[in-house]
């Protein structure tokens, strides 16, 4: 296929993925939100736990590609309880209007359908926008709003939720 084809692959993290999702976090929402080194402590603890404690029956981190390239990631997580967390949702800059971001999030959800969680929480700020778009595409609610400085400027950090039908 030529340069031209963009072809969206999705696979399974593999060694290596975790560390450039962690940094590709912390350079993309420092440029284009101004979020500090506690944003990729976040990240890099989510990240760190998904390895350390990762069930692959009720667990799963996607890597999306565009011709092979590095093109955005999603994970998804036992919360306890039979409610999954989707973690992490991101897309490269020059990946974005291409359907990753709702490709990944359709591949979570079909995930979380197989594994019978009966619902899918998620944690996000309210200038994420395009993120925020997707999620209540999908049918995603919000749930619980509050004000949140820890990355730097002022957000509203959102609790999100969807309801899954059991079976």
């Amino acid at each position: 296929m030529t340069s031209n084809s963009h072809e969206l692959t999705l696979r399974d993290h593999k060694i290596g993925d975790i560390g450039w999702i962690i940094y590709r976090h912390a350079k993309i929402y420092e440029e284009e939100y101004g979020w500090n080194e506690q944003f990729e402590a976040l990240v890099a603890e989510v990240a760190a736990k998904f390895l350390k404690r990762n069930d692959p029956v009720r667990e799963r981190c996607w890597i999306a590609e565009i011709d092979g390239e590095f093109a955005g990631c999603i994970f998804l997580v036992d919360n306890g309880n039979n409610v999954a967390k989707l973690r992490l949702l991101l897309v490269e800059p020059a990946a974005r209007g291409k359907g990753v971001g709702r490709r990944l999030i359709e591949e979570c959800l079909e995930f979380a359908q197989r594994a019978e969680y009966r619902k899918i929480i998620l944690w996000t700020n309210d200038v994420l926008l395009a993120a925020r778009h997707l999620y209540e595409t999908f049918g995603f609610r919000l749930v619980e709003e509050e004000p949140n400085t820890l990355f730097g400027p002022m957000t509203m950090a959102q609790t999100w939720e969807l309801s899954l039908n059991p079976g």
